[in-house]
């Protein structure tokens, strides 16, 4: 694989150590061990994870001869994938075009055998997960409110809470995620989460704050409550429904992992591990409106409804201002008349996708702070994506 000559921080990030792991008390938060956590997190936690196993047959993922010298303009000059990588802590960059890899990289002594982590965009699985369940009739409507599957929720916000608007992102509920100083809501339903599991800690937040389905507002216990639909609804967990219907029919070549709480239960919004190529397979899958070679995996009319911000009140549309983009069913949509998604997780984490030009770029990564919106990597991985839909097509 070609490698930057010399990936940035990396001394910082630890690489005359071997790129140690952490703990389970500091990976998340230490810049020191965050390559090595990243690309092992089921190793952290041995006992508290879920296996996707691989496909009998991976599909084939075809790669070019000789990577096309892609460019992109950023801070006024033109940029290549190699400027890309000397200026960004990324530790995987892979880009697909109609299915073909056009770019595969790694940093940071990352390998293609390597599991990386998700953070949020496992989010996008859950959503996914949904959408399998309501087209086999094991949700009924995603006007269904969470307590029909899950009663020990009644008298809850969040069990009152319409599906729709639990993808959405929209419940109305009182819930602080910074992703900053370790002080908020988010940290006190993962460190209850962690200890007691999924229902306690989504029992703990009861608060309305705004009128159920009218404003988006970030909330990961909101996709922990889908989890926990979902396990009521298809009496499997998330790992060994999607195992069945999206790992092994994409046609993965390695074994997935997805670490759990203390009930057995996925930490839905996170902890999702895969290596780069798998993530790629899934971006390509999603790039073709959920089929592969003629199969329809993903139910079609589901993923349109999820990834179009057409199809969602304006609330949830894409803005001129930050934050930009806008918010589908577990999927972030971004602006323009053309159907552009994205899968995002901090710390740098984010599947691009396209499906007019069927394009997806793959970006893992170990940023410096948890969001990248305000930092160089934000905008120079906006303007890399960019440069790349204005290579084969237009924005």
């Amino acid at each position: 694989m070609p490698f930057a000559t010399a990936a940035p921080d990396e001394e910082l990030l630890g690489k005359s150590r071997g790129y140690p792991m952490g703990t389970r008390a500091n990976w998340y938060t230490d810049d020191a061990a965050r390559v090595g956590s990243y690309t092992n997190l089921d190793k952290l936690f041995p006992n508290q994870h879920h296996v996707l196993p691989r496909a009998e047959r991976p599909s084939p993922l075809p790669k070019v001869a000789t990577e096309p010298p892609l460019q992109y303009r950023f801070e006024g000059r033109l940029n290549s994938i190699d400027d890309y990588l000397a200026h960004q802590r990324a530790t995987g960059l892979l880009v697909i075009k109609d299915g073909q890899i056009l770019v595969e990289r790694y940093q940071y002594d990352r390998k293609p055998t390597d599991r990386l982590t998700s953070n949020s965009m496992a989010k996008s699985l859950v959503g996914l997960a949904i959408g399998f369940a309501v087209s086999e009739g094991l949700i009924r409507s995603l006007d269904d409110r969470a307590l029909e599957y899950v009663p020990e929720l009644k008298g809850n916000i969040y069990g009152e809470a319409r599906i729709r608007n639990l993808l959405r992102m929209a419940s109305g509920a009182r819930f602080s995620e910074e992703n900053v100083r370790g002080n908020d809501d988010a940290a006190a339903f993962a460190q209850r989460h962690g200890a007691q599991g999924s229902m306690a800690a989504i029992r703990a937040f009861n608060t309305r704050e705004a009128p159920e389905g009218e404003r988006f507002h970030y909330a990961s216990i909101e996709t922990q409550v889908l989890t926990v639909v979902l396990r009521a609804a298809t009496r499997k967990t998330v790992s060994e429904y999607l195992a069945k219907r999206l790992w092994r029919p994409m046609g993965a070549e390695a074994d997935a992992t997805w670490i759990t709480g203390p009930d057995d239960l996925e930490r839905g919004a996170a902890f999702f591990n895969a290596t780069l190529r798998d993530w790629g397979r899934l971006g390509r899958l999603l790039a073709n409106d959920g089929a592969l070679d003629g199969t329809q995996i993903i139910p079609k009319d589901y993923l349109l409804e999820a990834t179009d911000w057409h199809r969602h009140p304006a609330a949830f549309a894409p803005r001129e201002s930050p934050p930009a983009n806008g918010y589908g069913y577990h999927f972030w949509t971004m602006r323009g008349e053309k159907r552009r998604f994205l899968l995002r997780g901090v710390y740098g984490q984010s599947i691009y996708v396209d499906p007019e030009l069927k394009l997806v770029l793959v970006h893992t990564a170990v940023a410096k702070t948890p969001s990248i919106g305000n930092q160089p990597m934000g905008a120079e991985l906006g303007a890399l994506w960019l440069g790349l839909v204005n290579a084969f097509g237009r924005w």
